[in-house]
C-alpha cells in the first residue's frame, strides 16, 4: 500500500531506491545497469525473467503502409512480387511485420516511393491513440525523424497545419526528407529548443518525449548500461520541462499526447504525477487495443489517482518496445 508523500520525498524514493543482491546479480548476468533490472523487479516481480530473456531476442522488422500515395493492398502486392514476405498487426490499420526479405527493406524502390515507413508498432499506435483530427493545429515537439509526424499527416490525409519541431539540426535533415518522401505538405519545420516555443492555442500536442531509451534495448543492446543513474533526474527534469510546455501552448480544451520510449517509472508515471498536482489538466483515460493499466504506486509512493488513465506497452507482453503513453487535456479557464 502507498502512503501521500511531498515531492521531495518521491524523488528520494523514485531516483535513490536500494539496489538488491537479486538485482545485482541479474545485471551482471545479462548486461544491464543493476538500478535499471531493480526498478523491473519492483515493477514486474516474478516477471522480471520474462522481459529479460525477451529482451535478448532482436526486433522484427515492421512497416506502416502510406495509404496517403497507395493503398496497402496495392503494397501487399509489389512486396509479394519482390519475395518480401509480410504479415498484418492486428491492432494497427496500416501496419506490417516483416516475416522474410531478400531486399533491405529500407532501400527498396516502394520505400524511396514513400509508400510505407519502417517503425516500431508500439511508436504506430502513439498516434494512433493520439487520434489526430482534421484540419487541426498541431505541434509535434520532438519531431525527427519524422515517423509520428508523417503519421499525422498520413491519418488527417495532408489537411492539418502541423509544425514539427526539431533540437538537433543534424537531425532535421531526415525529418525533411521522410516528410518529403511520403508525399506530404501541410507541414513546417522549427529548428529550436521546444522548451522556448512561443506559439499559443494549438488544438493537439503530441509530444514523444526524449528519453533514456530503455524502451528499445531489444533494437539497442547498448541502452542496457549507456545512462548512469545520474542521469534519471536530468531526462526527467527536461520531459518534466517539455511537458509544461505544451500545457502552456495548447488552447483550453486542447489535447496533449505524452509518450515515452521507456519503461522507466521517472518518465512515465511521476512525470504526469507531478503535471496533475501543479498544472491545470487532467487525463483522458488511454482507451487502447493492447497495454496495461500505468502503475498507481512505486516503491512505497502513490501517484495521484488520475494516473492510471494512461497505459505501459512491455515487449515481453505486447510485442513492442517499451512505452508509456498518456493523454491529457488542458482543463477551460
Amino acid at each position: 500500500m502507498g502512503i501521500n508523500l511531498n515531492e521531495s520525498e518521491k524523488e528520494n524514493k523514485i531516483f535513490s531506491y536500494e539496489i538488491s543482491n537479486e538485482a545485482k546479480s541479474l545485471a551482471e548476468k545479462y548486461g544491464y545497469s543493476d538500478y535499471i533490472v531493480e526498478r523491473y523487479i519492483k515493477l514486474l516481480g516474478e516477471e522480471v525473467i520474462d522481459l529479460l530473456e525477451f529482451n535478448e531476442i532482436p526486433m522484427p522488422q515492421t512497416i506502416r503502409c502510406n495509404d496517403f500515395l497507395v493503398s496497402c493492398d496495392e503494397l501487399e502486392k509489389r512486396l509479394k512480387n519482390k519475395g518480401i514476405k509480410i504479415q498484418k498487426i492486428p491492432f494497427l490499420p496500416h501496419g506490417y511485420e516483416i516475416i522474410e526479405s531478400p531486399y533491405n527493406v529500407g532501400a527498396t524502390h516502394e520505400y524511396l516511393m514513400g509508400y510505407y515507413y519502417l517503425q516500431d508498432p508500439g511508436s504506430m499506435l502513439v498516434v494512433y491513440l493520439m487520434n489526430p483530427l482534421k484540419n487541426s493545429f498541431i505541434i509535434d515537439m520532438a519531431s525527427a525523424p519524422g515517423g509520428k509526424a508523417s503519421q499525422i499527416l498520413q491519418l488527417t490525409k495532408d489537411s492539418v497545419k502541423l509544425v514539427s519541431v526539431e533540437l538537433k539540426k543534424a537531425r532535421i535533415k531526415a525529418l525533411r526528407s521522410n516528410l518529403q518522401r511520403m508525399g506530404f505538405s501541410s507541414y513546417v519545420i522549427l529548428e529550436t529548443d521546444a522548451r522556448k516555443l512561443s506559439l499559443k492555442n494549438s488544438d493537439m500536442i503530441l509530444l514523444d518525449s526524449p528519453s533514456s531509451g530503455e524502451g528499445i534495448i531489444r533494437k539497442d543492446p547498448k541502452r542496457k548500461r549507456s545512462r548512469p543513474r545520474s542521469d534519471m533526474r536530468k531526462i526527467h527534469l527536461l520531459q518534466y520541462q517539455l511537458l509544461s510546455k505544451a500545457i502552456d501552448i495548447v488552447k483550453p480544451g486542447g489535447e496533449i499526447t505524452y509518450a515515452a520510449c521507456s519503461t522507466a517509472i521517472e518518465e512515465g508515471e511521476f512525470v504526469i504525477d507531478r503535471v496533475l498536482n501543479k498544472r491545470n489538466v487532467d487525463t483522458i483515460k488511454v482507451d487502447s487495443p493492447i497495454g496495461d493499466k500505468a502503475y498507481e504506486e512505486f516503491n512505497g509512493i502513490t501517484f495521484d489517482d488520475r494516473v492510471k488513465n494512461c497505459i505501459r506497452l512491455w515487449p515481453h507482453k505486447h510485442g513492442t518496445e517499451g512505452f508509456f503513453i498518456c493523454k491529457l487535456r488542458k482543463e477551460e479557464n
